[in-house]
């Protein structure tokens, strides 16, 4: 009696007997190429596909808060806006320190009293500005009349009383006033004499051509500086409230 029953020499499959069970199989490997693993398919750092009904956040974008959560950054009901802290890691930005202004070249303080002029850069005294040009050579041609009907000896006494109060009697007559951009304050005696001496004398020390020069100055520069200017370190401010003079 032959060892493999069947035709072909093919056995049978063991039946167990009657009231037993069927012995468990060994529990088969994970085959890759046949069973492949659910994170095979699934590259590094990419996120797994959403559930059947959520939508999908794009990468790097935070969920939208549940109803009734605040966002950061909005007050929660009934707390006061300034009491929300930012998280922590996050510090709080410095407060801005007071003088401090928009537009300031490099955030200059501006003194009390003053503004900066956008044209020239400077600051100038409220209530002032620079004196037009149209006003400065009127002040040009006004010295030779005031000049002749003093007799000349009466304008310089004039211009030496006038020079300790920064102008000269043109510069009165027509409500200007010399002032020094960089003390912040009216031209002086000695700053008015070193400019109405030796800036005069820069002025005219080549005749046409160093006049010529000073117009030329006066009408492209933005603060309107002449050569006797640019000695002195002075700018000419028309003052038509005479707030300098208080």
């Amino acid at each position: 009696m032959s060892d493999y029953p069947g035709q072909g020499g093919e056995q049978e499959a063991a039946q167990p007997p009657p009231g037993q069970p069927y012995p468990q199989s060994a529990p088969t490997q994970l085959n890759p190429q046949i069973n492949p693993p659910p994170w095979q398919d699934q590259q590094y750092g990419q996120q797994p596909p959403p559930q059947y009904g959520q939508p999908q956040q794009p990468y790097g974008q935070q969920p939208p808060p549940q109803y009734g959560q605040p966002q950061y950054g909005q007050p929660q009901y009934g707390q006061p806006q300034y009491a929300q802290q930012p998280p922590p890691g996050f510090p709080q930005a410095p407060p801005v320190p007071a003088g401090y202004g928009y537009g300031q070249p490099g955030g200059l303080p501006v003194p009390a009293g003053m503004y900066l002029d956008q044209q020239s850069g400077l600051m100038l005294p409220q209530g002032t500005v620079l004196a037009s040009s149209g006003r400065r050579i009127g002040a040009y041609f006004l010295a030779i009349p005031l000049a002749i009907i003093t007799l000349g000896i009466g304008y310089v006494i004039w211009g030496l009383i006038a020079w300790g109060n920064g102008q000269s009697p043109a510069l009165q007559v027509l409500g200007m006033r010399v002032w020094r951009p960089e003390d912040n304050r009216v031209a002086g005696f000695w700053w008015m004499a070193l400019r109405e001496i030796v800036g005069r004398i820069c002025d005219g020390i080549l005749s046409i051509i160093t006049e010529l020069t000073s117009f030329i100055f006066m009408l492209t520069r933005p603060d309107r500086k002449t050569l006797h200017d640019l000695v002195a370190g002075t700018v000419v401010l028309h003052d038509p409230n005479k707030v300098l003079s208080k």
